[in-house]
């Protein structure tokens, strides 16, 4: 059965380790060249909200992009872990909305302004075990905006699999129980498009993996003082 995102047995939401440019068809829309390890970035706990609860769409941007994603959590801690056992640290998975403010994301060179502003990304709607959930190469990845299908990809083009990120993040710190670790969008994010295709107030943006379920979760605009 899936598991709650209240369930009390759940530990409580750690690090978010987000992998960038992990599609090639997102990399090669965002112009950035190949690269040999991954491109990690994070984001707090406060930059989520859950399955039903709203995103919340700021009065200083209104480039609000979707990132629509597959997103694992740690169940067992590790240092250093090995491709070889690196899926067995997997509490279990879940879906993952990387929203975005692209124009604070781009002040300068660093990522963090845009990928944290309070409730603009989401995870669930539910936690699902590796058994529930088998094979995750095997998945599609697909994003939709107020019903319309705005992403697709197979899970299994990622360019560095989960068993790499594993790999990579444990090497410089040891993932604890709770961490999250978001895998990365494909191609047709909202600022590539032309004209570009922002989130606005009164959206609706569903992120679906097959075999996993959908997250789904409304945009409302911020208001001041609340």
């Amino acid at each position: 059965m899936p598991i709650a995102l209240n369930d009390p047995s759940l530990p409580p939401i750690g690090r978010i380790f987000c992998a960038a440019v992990n599609y090639a068809a997102h990399r090669d829309e965002m112009g950035r060249a190949a690269q040999e390890k991954p491109m990690i970035f994070t984001r707090g706990a406060q930059s989520l909200v859950q399955h039903g609860e709203p995103l919340l769409l700021p009065p200083e941007s209104s480039d609000f992009d979707f990132e629509g994603e597959l997103a694992l959590i740690i169940g067992t801690p590790g240092r250093r872990i090995s491709r070889g056992k690196a899926l067995d640290h997997i509490l279990g998975w879940t879906c993952f909305q990387d929203g975005t403010l692209r124009d604070w994301q781009r002040h300068t060179g660093q990522f963090t302004p845009g990928k944290n502003f309070d409730r603009s990304g989401s995870y669930g709607p539910h936690i699902l075990t590796p058994a529930e959930f088998g094979d995750y190469k095997a998945q599609t990845l697909i994003t939709r905006l107020n019903g319309e299908e705005v992403q697709r990809t197979a899970i299994d083009l990622m360019l560095f699999d989960v068993e790499t990120l594993i790999e990579y993040i444990s090497t410089f710190t040891e993932l604890r129980p709770g961490d999250m670790i978001a895998t990365g969008t494909c191609g047709g994010v909202g600022v590539k498009r032309t004209p570009p295709l922002f989130m606005k107030a009164g959206d609706r943006v569903e992120v679906e993996v097959t075999g996993l379920g959908i997250l789904a979760n409304s945009v409302e605009a911020e208001r001041l003082g609340a």
